[in-house]
């Protein structure tokens, strides 16, 4: 209707839209508030602080207000919030309690800002179709918040772009990229300014999927755009609290559209790339509870002309309920022919993938390799064929941290610094080697020890040799597609070790990592090479000059430098297993690994070990990390009987650890039958308890229910079922390793697509990479993946990069993939 009005008839169309929503608002049915403690009707869910800021990352858009809209989280942060657009470090209430009403159909939070002795209540009910969302003070507004704070609700923007809005009688379109506008505050920071105002907005009246109908009940209505802030800000409602007033301040009435009989579309979870002939297919079939009508499930051939045929045809299995939705799954084990396969349930059809003998031997971990690994490389320039993915970054790297003090990203300097240098001295020799942690630019050693750490166990087990990238660390150069002679994969581990071993030649130990100092240059998008300006930092000279490679610019990272036994035993880890690897290739640098390695753990049992801890930076359980150097070196030195005596005398304290069984697994060559034996027992007993859990979903897999996707553990779960079933066939099979495998493919809830970018028919090609905010990936990145949001709802957005938990490339995960992708390789063959 609204594409075939004429130039000049907008405010026949405003009028027309108005009736229509009006009419959809008032003959919506009633939500009800359920056990799970959150309002529902069909197709709409509207949570109420079910969920709550990331303590460490503030404003995570996972709080407060949130709305599900026919299977979209599209809303979040309802809340009172002290600006327009709230940033991601901008100040977040604290919240001391929250309560459910089922005889009211009511749910209260109390929050308050601390700061500004400031408290207050909100409030949501249902009322007919919609919530009803109240403000509640005891003591008027703070003088210093007048103007400041209002309630905010946040729409997501991939949900209504090229979509359109009514505030009161007045049209607009939601702005595919921010174009303003802008101003600044009182103060000259800058704020962003509303799109439109009204006393009623209507988001999307045209799509009945996705509209929403907010009545500000006497409170004026703004629209804003948090991307003119910030490329990760979402649109942003908002009415701001009056001053000198108390009780209920402020309402909203928010009414999201529901379809009658809305059925969510089935997804049929299934491996991207497709299954070996030998090994177990199984989909798993995701649908609405609501969607009752049985469905044939029938698994089609492509031939060359495009023709589908049927080649097996039954009823899936069901399986039962797992958090929101019900579950079925149809196995096609039986099906071993080569081909080209889709599978068809009722209609709704998968991508094509393959049955194939050689289905894990090209185009599944190799771009992980070839292009995420390489991409990821600091110190280096990147370059692959016609574009250059960044320049050589951080030569200036680093200075040292001032004492006693907390980062913004987790990291923090004790009381001393642990070194020969001052607080803002430049510390010479730690630009070289390592790789960018995630989506971000920080060296995080706890990461770069375990990928050296995996890479080596890759390459000692599957002997890989690929060779599509030249380093040349003399010009600080990496070419993706440009063979150099040498296998990829001891480059990397080199390009690791190097960074390594320069803590231990700059401060004698392991470091926490190296980070920009700044809020500013942390939230930098774009080339790492910009992010700094490559000189050292001299502050003799005037800011903005240079001189002999220094500059007056203090935008040289930081180095954090308090020392943690934790993180000196898995750095040595890596060092002791990289010194095998090396040999033949680099012996200088593998010697002095070994070396390296040696002395300190020597060191570390001759003294009390240092404790330091904080965040995620400090390395992990001192016992763990104190394991993987023992068992390390045990098989660098071919069984050392310090290290076997050691190991005997530690493993029985951290057997309940499940990656303790992976590390005696693999000591096993060097220790005695009674070692074995109890391994054996403990093998046993895990996959007793394993199976146990694993039963509790229908994918077979440890799924977890944080704060961050859980592809890593399932990666981790993978590589360790491998390896204990090579120790110990009898007892462990290698389906688990395949299920692993199959869910980073696609095998999973929510989505059938899979968490390697690039990987599969379809996969995750909008992701938080360095590249996120041209809404792009890099290939063989692995993404977090499938979040829980609490209580019972699976999401992974596909068309929004910015939510870290489920979107953001890590190192660690990406070295996991290619030792599982090798692994799954090899199991049947």
């Amino acid at each position: 209707m609204i594409m075939r009005m004429r130039h000049g008839t907008l405010p026949t169309v405003v009028v027309l839209l108005a009736v229509w929503t009006g009419l959809a608002v008032a003959q919506e049915p009633a939500l009800s508030l359920n056990s799970q403690g959150y309002f529902e009707g069909r197709g709409v869910n509207v949570l109420v602080f079910s969920n709550w800021y990331s303590g460490e990352f503030s404003d995570s858009k996972l709080s407060g207000v949130e709305l599900i809209h026919h299977g979209v989280r599209t809303a979040t942060n309802g809340d009172v919030r002290l600006s327009n657009t709230p940033a991601q470090w901008d100040p977040i209430p604290q919240l001391s309690d929250r309560r459910i009403d089922q005889a009211t159909r009511r749910v209260q939070a109390e929050l308050a800002y601390p700061d500004h002795d400031f408290r207050y209540r909100i409030e949501a009910e249902a009322r007919g179709g919609g919530v009803l969302i109240s403000v509640h003070l005891a003591n008027p507004l703070p003088a210093a918040l007048e103007g400041r704070a209002g309630f905010n609700l946040e729409f997501l923007p991939s949900a209504y772009f090229g979509k359109t809005y009514l505030a009161g009688q007045q049209g607009g379109l939601f702005p595919r990229h921010p174009g303003g506008p802008i101003t600044k505050d009182s103060s000259g920071a800058l704020e962003a300014a509303p799109l439109a105002s009204g006393p009623t907005l209507v988001l999307a009246p045209e799509d009945p999927e996705r509209r929403v109908t907010i009545d500000g009940r006497g409170a004026a209505l703004s629209l804003y755009d948090g991307r003119n802030k910030a490329q990760n800000g979402w649109y942003v409602v908002r009415s701001l609290i009056p001053a000198k007033k108390t009780g209920r301040v402020l309402e909203w009435l928010v009414t999201p559209n529901l379809i009658p009989g809305w059925i969510r579309r089935p997804v049929i979870a299934h491996s991207q790339v497709g299954y070996l002939p030998g090994q177990s297919k199984i989909a798993v079939i995701e649908t609405d509870p609501n969607d009752t009508a049985p469905r044939p499930v029938r698994l089609l051939t492509v031939a060359a002309d495009g023709r589908l045929t049927e080649r097996l045809n039954g009823p899936a299995a069901p399986w039962g309920r797992y958090l929101r939705y019900q579950y079925a799954r149809f196995d096609f084990t039986a099906v071993k022919e080569p081909g080209l396969y889709v599978i068809d349930y009722g209609g709704v059809r998968t991508e094509p993938f393959r049955i194939a003998s050689d289905v894990y031997r090209q185009g599944l971990w190799q771009s992980t390799l070839d292009t995420f690994l390489p991409v990821q490389m600091d110190h280096v320039m990147v370059s692959d064929r016609y574009r250059v993915w960044h320049g050589i970054s951080h030569l200036d790297d680093a200075r040292q941290a001032p004492v006693d003090h907390q980062h913004f990203d987790l990291y923090a300097q004790g009381p001393t610094t642990d070194s020969p240098f001052q607080p803002g001295q430049h510390i010479p020799g730690l630009n070289v080697g390592g790789w960018f942690d995630a989506g971000d630019f920080d060296i995080r050693t706890q990461s770069q020890y375990a990928v050296v750490s995996t890479l080596v166990l890759a390459r000692e087990t599957f002997g890989i040799d690929r060779d599509q990238t030249t380093v040349d660390w003399r010009k600080r150069r990496v070419d993706i597609g440009v063979p150099d002679g040498v296998p990829d994969i001891l480059q990397q581990i080199e390009h690791g070790t190097i960074a390594l071993v320069a803590q231990y030649r700059a401060v004698g130990h392991a470091i926490a990592g190296i980070i920009e100092p700044t809020l500013d240059q942390y939230t930098h998008l774009g080339d790492a090479v910009t992010k700094t300006d490559g000189l050292i930092y001299n502050p003799a000279l005037e800011p903005g000059t240079s001189r002999g490679g220094e500059s007056g610019t203090p935008d040289d990272r930081w180095a954090f430098t308090s020392r943690s036994a934790a993180l000196d035993f898995g750095s040595i880890a890596a060092l002791a297993a990289a010194s095998r690897v090396l040999r033949g290739h680099n012996d200088a640098l593998a010697e002095e690994c070994l070396q390296t390695a040696v002395r300190v753990w020597d060191e570390e049992h001759t003294r009390e070990p240092a404790r330091f801890r904080f965040g995620n930076t400090t390395g992990g359980r001192l016992e763990d990390e104190e394991l993987k150097a023992t068992v390390e070196l045990l098989v660098t030195t071919q069984g050392g009987k310090r290290y076997a005596d050691r190991l005997n005398a530690v493993w029985p304290q951290t057997a309940p650890q499940f990656g303790d069984l992976t590390l005696a697994a693999r000591a096993l060559p060097f220790m005695d039958e009674s070692f074995g034996r109890r391994v054996a027992a403990a093998v046993r007993s895990y996959k007793a308890t394993m199976d146990a859990e694993l039963a509790k979903n229908p994918f077979g897999v440890p799924i977890t229910t944080g704060g961050w996707g859980g592809s890593g553990a399932v990666l981790g779960f993978a590589l360790r079922n491998y390896i204990l079933h090579k120790a110990f066939p009898d007892i462990i099979g290698p389906e688990y390793t395949l299920r692993g495998l199959d869910y980073i493919l696609g095998t999973h809830p929510a989505s059938d697509v899979s968490l390697v970018s690039g990987v599969g028919s379809r996969s995750k090609t909008i992701a938080y990479g360095s590249n996120r905010a041209d809404y792009s990936f890099i290939p063989g990145g692995v993404v977090p993946g499938i979040v829980v949001v609490k209580p019972d709802y699976p999401e992974l957005k596909e068309d929004w990069p910015f939510l870290w938990f489920e979107n953001e490339y890590v190192i660690g995960a990406a070295a996991l993939f290619i030792y599982v992708g090798n692994a799954a390789d090899t199991l049947l063959r």
